[in-house]
């Protein structure tokens, strides 16, 4: 039977919700306060280039995200580009997998990566064989520093570190071991092509946003950007209009504003998420080029960020790098322009440039992934009868990731479409 479902929110897990809502024959309108689509994953308009407000990295293990896009028409051998998993660093090459079946292909990789003594390098599969054993599952108050801290400092500082920021954007010290262990298991060994780094071609917007919009516009799907909800009452009205569910798709701090009057407990558990910022800086540098379309940068306490993307090398302006700080939190509190001086002296001092880098813009989201700490409780999917909630938080196996999101919108979407467990009689 046909529903009529408010999705709010419409970054990744809203456009998911909606999408696969629609294509189940419901009714969708989709509120968005912000006046365009794609949340934390989309571009920025406005003064000056087309920007994207972050650089995020899929892998080959997203199956949902990747389906996804394939559903609203794009096609992600165009959108992305596809490499093996590769830690490459300004003056060497870092760890690099080779194709094939993901065990041998790991082991192969360690064994035969020579910056790192032997007993480095079997250390590493001694402690990979004992995850592996263990199911990839540890006791749940351990933080990735604990749960590595025997391995070797070039594993820790060229592998683990990078990985763990990458996925968590939280620091090793204060980051989940349990979630970081379910990142690696999916990620290097549920099968050929599973870690692949899949980097965006083309913005932010064209990878989903965009698309996605169109998409739904062409079934009927009302979107209603640059509207934020002021209310949601017991009869699940938003503002006054009548629905049969409603999916929470909106920042977990939007969500706990709309959620409090119905569900207190739910709502004091969102509000109680830490979150990471992000720092994206903008350089440019006409007739530079890096080694690789992305590399691993060493940080330090005056080096702040951990990787660059050669975006000429992505299909977009030559001579432009996108530098990313992860777990900025400490750059937000030291401003943007100091962050955007770090990063330019960082860049001049590790990398080799034609021309004189120069500084095109710095950009943040101050929240853009909740702190993915050891022990955490996590929001659940339902709220109260006929309210659903999907996003990156939600509580789930990933962390904040666009897999993450994509998939806990289209669990709110069943849900709500099925009239299950938080649905109305």
């Amino acid at each position: 039977m046909s529903r009529r479902l408010a999705v709010i929110g419409g970054g990744w897990a809203g456009l998911a919700a909606a999408v696969h809502a629609t294509e189940a024959g419901h009714r969708v309108a989709l509120f968005e306060m912000a006046p365009q689509l794609g949340g934390r994953a989309r571009s920025v308009d406005g003064v000056g280039p087309r920007l994207d407000n972050g650089q995020h990295i899929l892998i080959g293990a997203y199956a949902e995200s990747l389906a996804l896009m394939r559903k609203v028409g794009v096609d992600p051998a165009r959108a992305l580009l596809r490499l093996p998993l590769r830690l490459r660093y300004p003056a060497h090459e870092g760890l690099r997998l080779p194709p094939g079946p993901p065990l041998p292909a790991f082991a192969r990789a360690v064994l035969g990566y020579r910056a790192w003594p032997w007993s480095a390098r079997l250390a590493l599969l001694r402690a990979s064989l004992g995850w592996a054993l263990a199911g990839f599952r540890c006791d749940e108050r351990l933080s990735v520093d604990a749960l590595c801290g025997a391995l070797p400092a070039p594993v820790r500082r060229e592998l683990i570190d990078p990985l763990c920021v990458a996925a968590l954007n939280t620091p090793a010290a204060e980051a989940s071991a349990q979630v970081f262990l379910r990142v690696l298991r999916d990620a290097l060994f549920s099968g050929p092509g599973s870690a692949d780094l899949l980097l965006p071609r083309q913005p932010l917007s064209e990878l989903l946003a965009e698309p996605a919009e169109t998409w739904l516009r062409a079934r009927g799907a009302l979107l209603r950007p640059g509207r934020r909800v002021e209310a949601i009452d017991a009869q699940v009205r938003v503002d006054g209009e009548d629905f049969d569910a409603v999916i929470l798709a909106c920042s977990a701090t939007e969500a706990a504003r709309l959620a409090a009057p119905l569900a207190p407990d739910w709502a004091a558990q969102a509000r109680a998420l830490r979150f990471e910022p992000i720092v994206t800086v903008y350089l440019e540098s006409p007739g530079s080029a890096l080694p690789a379309p992305m590399l691993a940068l060493h940080e330090s306490a005056e080096a702040p960020a951990q990787f660059v993307f050669d975006l000429g090398q992505l299909g977009h302006a030559p001579g432009r790098f996108a530098f990313v700080i992860s777990g900025a939190a400490p750059w937000i509190e030291r401003g943007l322009e100091a962050a955007g001086a770090a990063v330019l002296a960082q860049a001049q001092q590790a990398l080799h440039w034609r021309s004189p880098p120069t500084l095109l813009r710095t950009l943040a989201e101050k929240r853009a992934t909740f702190a993915c700490t050891p022990g955490l409780r996590r929001p659940g999917a339902v709220i109260a009868p006929g309210l659903w909630a999907a996003g990156d938080y939600v509580d789930g196996p990933y962390p904040a990731t666009l897999e993450g999101a994509v998939r806990a919108g289209q669990i709110a979407a069943r849900g709500a479409a099925q009239g299950a467990a938080g649905s109305r009689p």
